[in-house]
């Protein structure tokens, strides 16, 4: 029927444009998305109010900037604030660029100068593959020089050309960087032949292009998804504080068959396992022999039939798209499963979700894990992610986890930075990304699975739950060591000794052996609880809360005023009766009389960590006690051994930990 709310867009990611009860009694989403129909309604209203006081008409200034470049260059105001909407949702980080270059709410890319001083966030050498039967160790090659990057990482430039204002105003400035993505638009609209139209229908090739994709499908995915935000309409709070309202056109169809003017080629999306909403390609990782009995990259296997696939790893590259396929390619490196490109959400497969990549560093964690590179950088100077790759993941975890069988939660969707170290002497070298600046909020409200009060205010478990914008702990060394990093949002909280801001941080003995305490260290994650991880209530006092994490009671900022903490309700672990302490393990293996002649005994190894009496820890998954024995190139080579031993993994400290089931017992946390 005319006028009413169209059927949901197959790129739409559920219950997107609406708000949950948590979500609006305390501001637990960082836009203000509201239902496609009211927001038809929601500019009549505001128009008609009383006159704007000045901070009021402070909050607005980008609205207008949005209207002024579009009446500039000619283009339809809610196509400019859509493709702005897609690859920054309106936020201006302070001038720092994104992952992989992009700068303003525009996301104008100037990778040769937001790169330049790029690093990794490990140790080089560092073992991937992370089995002590077979180490792996692999160096990380250089970038390749600025003048090798792609158009897509050099807009900026361009957009300079087109508009004479100089790249530093088009870096810093919101109202030139959006003078500049609409010149970019207008110039892109001109060269396919289609006049500057205030028909919104008529710039779907336009807002293709303006994706910078190589392929055809890629270029529409992100066409699609601009043009399903126009659809339902958007409206948020920025990050520096400016209001910004799209509001909804239910019935636009565009005029799809323009991304025939763009000139690329056709993907090929053969053997590809990815839902049909992403533009996906293979790019296969080898599987070659190399000298004597060595062979990479990856291990042929049988999964899930041969061994359940229990977790999902979310990794960044630390390196452009170009560098990351080059680094795939090489059968000397390790592996990975897929790989999503920042700009336009691009994803290539490159292990089958059948066989074991060499990804985490934790070997346990490999042979039960798919992982996911996303193409950016930590920290270096500063990190956010496009909306264009949060929508890109978010629908391939919510489809692997379907077919794998795998929750929607923290205990199964992880972090790198969330992955154990697999001995005592690993724990400094294990990886730190995706970093503090991941949105873990939003990355789950697209895969239809927000972090909600499932206990009282007052229940001994408490899902981590910051306001992502409005959490700004400082962390030093993004760009040099020691220095403070950009203010930005994080969807982190930081954890002290005692309930004071001037405190010590808690401890990590596995990251400092020396008894020191952690720091704000941008990579040290030691004393650090990021959004959707649940924890054990230890203790409250007004404003503070206390959780047990890694041994200890560790504290964190909770006013009921901007509280950081949903309450919970859930399965806990803690010592069985009668055991002071018990060991906590990196990695699920078999006791000793479980393996068979000729494959090595693993050790059983405990972490440098205790858990006392007295303390809870929240359980994840049943883990049964495995090893996959993988050391030859023919798979008829490999064995999986299975014990009698059974694991629970629990939420330790930052990342994830086992202990045995003989050593404790469980029980449902208080409501």
């Amino acid at each position: 029927m005319r006028g009413s709310a169209p059927a949901p867009s197959r790129n739409a990611p559920p219950e997107e444009a609406h708000e949950g009860r948590d979500a609006r009694r305390r501001r637990r989403l960082s836009r203000a998305a509201v239902p496609a129909a009211a927001a038809a309604l929601l500019l009549p209203l505001i128009t008609a109010g009383p006159a704007a006081t000045a901070e009021q008409a402070a909050s607005g200034a980008l609205q207008r900037e949005f209207a002024d470049a579009a009446a500039a260059y000619h283009v339809p105001e809610n196509v400019l604030l859509a493709v702005s909407y897609l690859e920054s949702r309106w936020d201006a980080h302070a001038g720092t660029p994104s992952v992989t270059g992009g700068y303003g709410p525009m996301h104008l890319t100037d990778a040769a100068t937001a790169l330049a001083a790029a690093g990794h966030h490990s140790e080089p050498g560092e073992d991937a593959r992370g089995d002590l039967a077979r180490p792996r160790a692999a160096a990380r090659p250089a970038a390749p020089a600025p003048s090798a990057l792609p158009p897509r990482l050099r807009t900026l430039a361009r957009a300079a050309e087109l508009t004479g204002l100089p790249a530093a105003s088009l870096r810093r400035d919101a109202a030139a960087n959006v003078r500049g993505g609409a010149a970019l638009l207008a110039a892109e609209q001109k060269r396919l032949g289609l006049p500057l139209s205030k028909d919104p229908a008529d710039w779907y090739g336009a807002v293709a292009a303006y994706s910078g994709a190589t392929d055809t499908a890629t270029a529409a995915v992100f066409a699609g998804d601009v043009y399903d935000v126009l659809r339902r309409g958007e409206r948020r709070r920025t990050d520096g504080g400016q209001q910004v309202t799209l509001p909804a056109a239910p019935g636009l169809a565009p005029r799809t068959g323009q991304t025939g003017r763009l000139g690329l080629p056709t993907l090929a999306t053969t053997g590809v396992e990815c839902p049909p909403t992403v533009a996906c390609e293979s790019i296969p990782a080898p599987y070659e022999k190399l000298e004597g009995k060595d062979y990479g990259n990856h291990d042929i296997a049988d999964r899930p039939a041969s061994q359940k696939v229990d977790f999902i790893v979310v990794h960044d590259t630390e390196g452009t798209w170009e560098t990351t396929l080059k680094l795939i390619k090489d059968p000397a490196y390790v592996s990975w499963n897929y790989t999503i490109r920042s700009m336009d959400g691009h994803i290539a497969q490159h292990v089958p979700t059948k066989d074991v990549a060499w990804h985490a560093g934790n070997w346990y964690v490999n042979a039960k894990s798919v992982g996911i590179e996303h193409e950016g950088f930590l920290a270096q100077p500063d990190a956010w992610y496009t909306e264009a790759m949060y929508r890109a993941s978010a629908r391939l975890v919510r489809h692997l986890a379907r077919k794998l069988n795998i929750p929607l939660d923290r205990q199964h969707i992880i972090g790198h930075d969330n992955v154990p170290g697999t001995t005592t002497g690993t724990i400094p070298g294990m990886h730190t990304d995706p970093g503090p600046y991941w949105d873990w909020a939003h990355y789950f409200e697209l895969m239809g699975a927000p972090f909600t009060t499932t206990g009282s205010p007052f229940s001994g478990m408490v899902t981590i739950a910051p306001v992502y914008a409005d959490r700004k702990p400082v962390y030093t060394g993004c760009a040099k060591p020691g220095e403070p990093c950009t203010p930005h949002g994080s969807g982190a909280v930081r954890l002290y000794a005692a309930p004071r801001d001037d405190a010590p941080l808690v401890q990590d003995v596995g990251l400092h052996p020396d008894g020191s305490p952690s720091t704000t260290g941008v990579n040290d994650t030691g004393a650090r609880a990021s959004t959707g991880q649940q924890f054990a209530v230890a203790d409250r006092i007004a404003g503070w809360t206390a959780v047990w994490y890694l041994g200890q009671k560790a504290w964190f900022r909770d006013p009921w005023w901007n509280p950081a903490a949903l309450g919970a309700h859930g399965r806990v672990i803690m010592p069985r009766e009668g055991l002071k302490e018990i060991p906590v393990y990196g990695r699920a293996f078999p006791e000793k009389e479980a393996y068979p002649e000729g494959v090595p005994v693993q050790a059983v190894t405990p972490l440098p960590y205790r858990l006392a009496a007295g303390q809870a820890y929240v359980l994840g998954a049943t883990s049964p006690s495995e090893y996959l024995w993988a050391t030859t190139y023919e798979p008829a080579g490999h064995k999986i051994i299975r014990g009698k031993d059974v694991y629970y993994e629990i939420q330790f400290g930052h990342r994830v930990a086992f202990v045995k089931a003989s050593d404790v017992r469980i029980r449902r946390s208080s409501w």
